[in-house]
C-alpha cells in the first residue's frame, strides 16, 4: 500500500512539474493517451487564481505554436488572467505541419468526435483544466488557417466544451473528407444548403446546444477565397436555428462586421476585411492590439486577437471605433524627434482615442511648457537656448487614461549654421525612436506573404500533403 501510494505522489509530481511555470511557455509532455500525436505547450499567467477561462489557440499550415505567439494570447492572459494552451502539429502526422482537418487520405477518424487529432486537444484541455483549476464553462478556441479549419472540427465534435470560437481564415465542419476534396473547398469553395450544412454539425455528436462563433476572412484571400465566409455563415446559423440575414451591420474603418443573433445575444459574428490577404489583422496604431507583425499577420486598422477576445467575453467590449478603454494615442506631427530647431516655432501634436481627447500637454526639458484642449494641438516655443531638447507630449482622454510621445531636437549655436525651423516628417506623424510609450504610433511595414520564395506554395496548402506509405503505415501503427 505504502509503495503505491508513493508511486501515485511521483506521478502527480512529474504531471505537476511538466506544467508551465507562471509566466512561461512551457511544454506539458504527457497529457492522456495522445491518439493524434501532437504537441502541447501551455501559457500561465503569474498569479492566474482559480476557476479562470482557457484559450485554446490552433496554427496553421508550416507555422508552429511558438508562431501563434505574435498574435498576443499570451500578453492578453496577463492583462485579463486566463490561460492558453498550444496544440502543435508534427511533420510526422503532416509533411507541412498542418492540422488535419479534412481528413487523413481517406480515413475521417480525425474527424469524428473522441478520436485522432480531436481527441488529442480535448486531452489538452482536461489536463489544463485540471493542472491549473481553470473553469470548465470558460473555454474557448481560436485558429488561423488549417487551425481555422481545425477549429471548425473541435466546435462541431466537441460543442459542449466550447463556449465559443473564431475561425480566422478557414472553412466549413466536413467541407472537404479527403485531398482533393480539400483543395476544392478551399478555392473555389463548396456550396450547400444551409440545412445540409448545419445536418453536418448535428451529426457530430449528441449535444443540442452549440458554441457562438466568429468568422473572419480577407477580400483578397486566395488560399481559402472568400466564398468559405457565407457557407460558415449558413453552418452556425442553421444549428442556431436562426435567420441567414444579419440583424446589424457597421463598418469599422474598411473592415464589414455582420452580427446574427438569437434573441439579445449575437451567436455568430462576420468580418470581412479588405485587401486582407491570407492573414490575421490587426492594428499597429491600437495600443490596446496585443499583435506584433511577422509572416500571416497583416496591419489592417482592425485587432482580430483583440476582437476575439471581446467576443469569448475575456477582454472589455468595445466603446469606440478603436480599442477597449484603451489609452490616447499621441505623436509629434512637427517638429520631428531629430530636427534642427530654431527661433519662434509652433510644435503641433496629434492626438486620438477611441472615446474622446480631453487635451494634451507640453513640457521641454522637464519644464512645462503649455497645455490645448482644443484639436489641432499647437504650441508656441521660442526655440533660442543652443543645445539639444526634449519634448514630451501627454495625452488625456475622459476615462483618465494618459499616454506620451517624446521628441528630441536641436537649437544650434548661433553662427553654427542649422536649418532653421525642423521640416521634419512634412505633416507626417512621428513613428521615429523618438516616440515611445504606449501611445506612440508606431509604423509597419509587413508583407504577410513574405518569406523564403519556397514556403510560400506550401503556406497555401492547408490540405494533408502526402506521405510515403511506410510514414502513413508507422503513424497509424503508432495510434
Amino acid at each position: 500500500m505504502r509503495l503505491a501510494t508513493l508511486a501515485i505522489l511521483a506521478i502527480l509530481l512529474s504531471s505537476a512539474l511538466a506544467h508551465a511555470a507562471p509566466g512561461s511557455m512551457t511544454t506539458v509532455s504527457s497529457f492522456g493517451s495522445n491518439p493524434g500525436a501532437l504537441a502541447m505547450y501551455e501559457y500561465i499567467p503569474a498569479n492566474l487564481g482559480t476557476n479562470r477561462p482557457l484559450v485554446v489557440v490552433m496554427h496553421g499550415c508550416t507555422q508552429s505554436a511558438a508562431a501563434m505567439v505574435t498574435a498576443g494570447w499570451n500578453k492578453l492572459a496577463d492583462q485579463y488572467k486566463f490561460a492558453v494552451v498550444y496544440p502543435q502539429q508534427q511533420s510526422a502526422n503532416n509533411p507541412v505541419e498542418c492540422f488535419n482537418w479534412a481528413g487523413e487520405y481517406g480515413d475521417t477518424a480525425n474527424l469524428v468526435r473522441g478520436q485522432g487529432e480531436n481527441q488529442s486537444v480535448i486531452q489538452m484541455v482536461d489536463t489544463a483544466i485540471a493542472a491549473n483549476a481553470l473553469d470548465r464553462t470558460q473555454v474557448y478556441i481560436v485558429g488561423f488557417s488549417a487551425g481555422a479549419a481545425f477549429t471548425s472540427v473541435m466546435l462541431a465534435t466537441w460543442p459542449d466544451r466550447f463556449a465559443a470560437g473564431s475561425i480566422m481564415e478557414g472553412v466549413s465542419y466536413r467541407c472537404a473528407t479527403s485531398v482533393s476534396g480539400a483543395y476544392s473547398c478551399q478555392s473555389p469553395g463548396v456550396t450547400k444548403t444551409a440545412a445540409a450544412w448545419g445536418d453536418l454539425v448535428r451529426a457530430a455528436s449528441t449535444t443540442t446546444t452549440f458554441p457562438r462563433v466568429q468568422i473572419w476572412e480577407g477580400t483578397k484571400d486566395t488560399t481559402v477565397v472568400p466564398a468559405n465566409q457565407p457557407e460558415l455563415v449558413k453552418q452556425w446559423t442553421n444549428v442556431h436555428g436562426i435567420a441567414e440575414t444579419p440583424t446589424s451591420s457597421d463598418t469599422i474603418g474598411t473592415t464589414k462586421h455582420e452580427q446574427y443573433k438569437a434573441g439579445a445575444t449575437t451567436v455568430v459574428e462576420t468580418f470581412l476585411v479588405t485587401d486582407m490577404t491570407h492573414a490575421i489583422a490587426y492594428d499597429a496604431s491600437d495600443p490596446a492590439c496585443p499583435t506584433g507583425a511577422a509572416q500571416y499577420f497583416e496591419d489592417h486598422k482592425i485587432c482580430g486577437t483583440l476582437r476575439a477576445a471581446q467576443f469569448f467575453g475575456l477582454a472589455p467590449t468595445i466603446t469606440g471605433g478603436g480599442g477597449i478603454d484603451a489609452p490616447p494615442a499621441v505623436a509629434f506631427l512637427t517638429p520631428s524627434s531629430g530636427d534642427t530647431v530654431s527661433g519662434a516655432i509652433t510644435i503641433v501634436v496629434a492626438a486620438s482615442d477611441d472615446s474622446a481627447v480631453t487635451g494634451v500637454d507640453v513640457t521641454v526639458d522637464g519644464v512645462a511648457l503649455a497645455s490645448d484642449a482644443v484639436a489641432p494641438y499647437q504650441f508656441a516655443w521660442d526655440a533660442s537656448a543652443p543645445g539639444a531638447h526634449q519634448l514630451v507630449a501627454t495625452a488625456h482622454d475622459d476615462t483618465g487614461h494618459t499616454a506620451t510621445a517624446m521628441a528630441t531636437v536641436t537649437v544650434p549655436t548661433p553662427g553654427g549654421g542649422g536649418s532653421g525651423s525642423g521640416s521634419g516628417s512634412a505633416g507626417g506623424i512621428d513613428t521615429g525612436s523618438g516616440a515611445t510609450g504606449p501611445g506612440a504610433l508606431p509604423g509597419c511595414s509587413l508583407d504577410a506573404g513574405g518569406g523564403g520564395a519556397g514556403l510560400a506554395p506550401l503556406a497555401g496548402i492547408l490540405a494533408v500533403a502526402f506521405r510515403s506509405g511506410r510514414r502513413r503505415r508507422a503513424n497509424l501503427a503508432r495510434r
